[in-house]
């Protein structure tokens, strides 16, 4: 699939990864639905592509507001082939810190958002794109996760965000052999640090810091990077069912 064909769904695509990669998709001639919380954001963007991008205010978590967003993609669009799933949360937490023990809700919730909300957003878009004509393929779409090098290194004060993104790279596999038979891909990234708006808190010299302890390049990525690689999953059709570390090779240290 070629990034001028994509009609892609962007969840979390008003900032950060999901924003470099709705630029890149539609740079290159494809259209974007964002769902986003972002409506401000969002709207700058819409300011920027015109036509070529809808936002609809949606909550991941929350099954009838992605069925919303989604037929509204469907009437807008025409429909849709490609799914790139970035929102997240990231809030840290110890198990037993100096404030406490760690708080259930906030465990539930980040579970709810990165887990559960990325699963409601695959079966949903992909229940969509099963009505799709194969390209000469024998394609019908790609979804694409964002997962975390936590996933495999997780700091501590990173349980449940780990466990989050570990049941994202869990559920690749598995979700990928199933929706073959439909002819649509399912990919998972993982990322390591990358220079998104949850960095921007920080002081430069904290960030330089961070990117110094990345083997090569020894600094915090480029969301345009995340975008890249999404790209090359997009236009190769043997990618399936995988979990790529895009990370400079670091492997995060216990804290």
């Amino acid at each position: 699939m070629e990034m001028k064909d994509s009609v892609a769904v962007i969840t979390g695509g008003a900032s950060g990864l999901g924003e470099a990669t709705a630029r890149k998709i539609m740079e290159e001639g494809g259209k974007v639905y964002i769902l986003d919380l972002n409506g401000e954001r969002s709207s700058t963007l819409k300011k920027e592509y015109g036509d070529s991008m809808f936002y609809h205010e949606t909550d991941v978590t929350n099954e009838k507001s992605v069925k919303e967003a989604l037929d509204r993609a469907m009437e807008d669009f025409g429909g849709f082939n490609t799914v790139v799933n970035c929102a997240g949360i990231a809030p840290p937490g110890k198990v037993v810190g100096r404030k406490g023990i760690h708080s259930l809700e906030k465990f539930s919730k980040v579970i709810e958002v990165n887990l559960i909300g990325t699963f409601n957003v695959i079966r949903l878009t992909a229940e969509k794109m099963m009505q799709n004509i194969p390209n000469e393929h024998g394609e019908k779409g790609v979804i694409v996760n964002t997962a975390s090098v936590a996933a495999f290194d997780g700091q501590i004060g990173q349980a449940a965000y780990s466990a989050s993104k570990g049941g994202v790279v869990g559920m690749t596999l598995p979700i990928a052999r199933e929706l073959a038979r439909d002819g649509i891909r399912v990919m998972t990234i993982a990322p390591g640090l990358f220079h998104t708006p949850m960095f921007d808190t920080l002081p430069e010299e904290a960030r330089q810091s961070l990117g110094s302890t990345v083997p090569f390049p020894k600094r915090l990525g480029y969301p345009s990077e995340y975008a890249q690689l999404v790209r090359s999953i997009l236009e190769n059709p043997m990618l399936n069912g995988e979990t790529i570390r895009l990370d400079g090779a670091i492997r995060m240290q216990p804290k």
